[in-house]
């Protein structure tokens, strides 16, 4: 094999280039790791994972073997091309190809050892270990060696720049002092990107981590929706033959009627017959002996019977449409049930509304009044615009909807039946016992324990949704519009149980029933800490 085609052998089929640090897929084929692990990271379906090269798909994402023999074959490989094109640089005075060990400015050659020793004989030119960028070592105006450093325009230049060029008067520093100071910003700079580096790893390790979280739950999530459209396709094949079954079986009973009645018109004929035959005897006693009873009652069961069939419609479409409404929306409902939480029915708790709420007789809305509600004292009574829900939850998943769009300022959110109900502490979001999305001049935040997070979106917000799942110490708030969003996940361990919780000045918030609220299709994956 030519050395061309071995050299093919070490590259990788993504970037194209000499593998760096390859690894090896169960197929057999050879990736730089970075190539496979960045193609992966960035592909579309979270599900699968492909070989670039022979297009095997595999469910779950390989575990990459670094191909030590291959690994060292190619570093071996690039020690070669970089000395080559290190000593690439020839002698200008030989007539073959000898390795230069000096380069002269002034003469602008490389030499090898032996012409060396004779242009040593040269005094003042200046020597530098092999070089092709001698132009570069030259101003580029007087062709004079750059000696000097101007600080007023951080260049590099000549005697003659200095003393009647256009650097005249200048600041100038040797060339030594000038690259000492760089070196030294240099390695602060260095100190700073090393830092930087720490903390992008630091990052990097992190995702990572979520990425591996985030695709065990996509494997679990991908599994269980698997399962459930299986599940939900048999279902929809076993109604589909009921009712495939069901209208067959009223067509057929119009074939059955059919042919008993053709069996009864065969022996109607013949009674008609020996009927017949009957009038015809002229022997009194032979006619008087002879059994003239027929199946009339039958006949007549049969004829009611038929008669049902001909006034009634031709197929039972309404009760075929019964039984499909019936079949589908059970279907439905254990599908609803194996996706979406309860939607709560939630009712107010007027005993604990502040004095300036109003609240409708039905316990859904909280309106915000100029005048005092003119209730009676209480120890659970807040002195602000606020109420809680009569329900509390203690365990479970849970979620509820609220209508805000007709007020411009007001909070939704959760908190312990503990939370005080005077002063500046007991206003929901500012204590360690509420959590809630907080709208007012045209802002939104998110707020615990006088803590505060600003949303970064525009987007209005008419209807909000809570979710608790009160075991894995999660709140999360939802903007109900088109699409769904998720705005923010609280995380805590709850001590209490917890109560949902309404503060409005201005206009008036709704809050959604079991009888009002629909499930909704939310965004999946880890929301942990997401924001809009």
């Amino acid at each position: 094999m030519a050395f061309a085609d071995v050299t093919s052998e070490l590259h990788c089929s993504i970037c194209m280039e000499i593998y760096r640090d390859p690894v090896t897929l169960p197929c057999g084929h050879n990736f730089c790791w970075d190539c496979i692990t960045q193609a992966w990271d960035h592909q579309v379906h979270l599900w699968e994972f492909k070989c670039p090269e022979c297009q095997r798909i595999y469910r779950k994402r390989p575990e990459l073997e670094r191909n030590t023999t291959l690994h060292n074959i190619c570093e071996a490989f690039h020690s070669t091309e970089t000395e080559h094109e290190q000593n690439g640089i020839f002698c200008n005075y030989c007539d073959f190809s000898v390795l230069a060990t000096k380069s002269c400015l002034q003469c602008e050659t490389s030499l090898c050892d032996h012409h060396l020793r004779k242009h040593d004989r040269s005094v003042g030119h200046t020597l530098l270990p092999a070089t092709t960028d001698l132009g570069k070592r030259k101003c580029s105006v007087h062709k004079k060696i750059l000696e000097y450093y101007c600080t007023e325009d951080a260049t590099c230049v000549c005697v003659s720049c200095y003393v009647i060029g256009e650097h005249v008067g200048h600041k100038m520093t040797s060339l030594d002092e000038a690259s000492e100071k760089k070196k030294k910003k240099l390695r602060n700079d260095l100190q700073k990107l090393m830092a930087e580096t720490e903390e992008v790893d630091k990052r990097v390790q992190s995702l990572e981590e979520c990425r591996r979280k985030a695709q065990e739950k996509a494997n679990d999530e991908t599994e269980r929706v698997t399962v459930l459209f299986r599940d939900l396709r048999r279902q929809l094949e076993d109604l589909e033959k009921r009712i495939m079954s069901d209208i067959i079986r009223q067509v057929q009973c119009y074939d059955d009627v059919i042919r008993q009645l053709e069996m009864k018109k065969k022996e109607l004929s013949r009674k008609m017959r020996h009927f017949d035959d009957l009038c015809n005897m002229t022997d009194p006693l032979t006619v008087l002996q002879e059994s003239d009873t027929g199946d009339l009652c039958d006949i007549k069961d049969r004829e009611r019977h038929d008669k049902q069939l001909h006034d009634g419609e031709d197929l039972d479409v309404s009760g075929i449409s019964h039984a499909l409404h019936t079949g589908l929306s059970n279907i439905m409902s254990g599908v609803t049930r194996r996706i979406y939480i309860q939607l709560e029915d939630i009712v107010l708790d007027i005993n604990t509304a502040g004095n300036k709420l109003h609240i409708s007789d039905d316990g859904k809305i909280a309106t915000w009044s100029d005048m005092l509600q003119e209730r009676p004292e209480a120890p659970e009574r807040f002195q602000y615009y606020q109420v809680l829900s009569s329900q509390s939850f203690s365990s479970g998943q849970h979620y509820w909807e609220v209508d805000v769009g007709g007020s411009d300022r007001w909070i939704v959110g959760i908190c312990y039946p503990s939370i005080d109900r005077r002063g500046d502490q007991s206003l929901v979001g500012w204590n360690n016992k509420s959590w809630c999305l907080h709208y007012t001049f045209y802002h939104y935040y998110m707020k615990h324990d006088r803590k505060q997070i600003r949303l970064s979106g525009k987007i209005p917000i008419d209807r909000v949704r809570i979710d608790l799942d009160y075991e894995a110490g999660q709140i999360s708030f939802y903007t109900l519009g088109d699409p769904i969003r998720h705005l923010h996940t609280f995380t805590a361990t709850f001590t209490e149980p917890l109560h949902a919780v309404l503060c409005v000045w201005g206009g008036c918030i709704k809050i959604s029933g079991a009888n009002q609220g629909d499930a909704r299709d939310l965004p999946t994956g880890d929301i942990t800490g997401r924001e809009l």
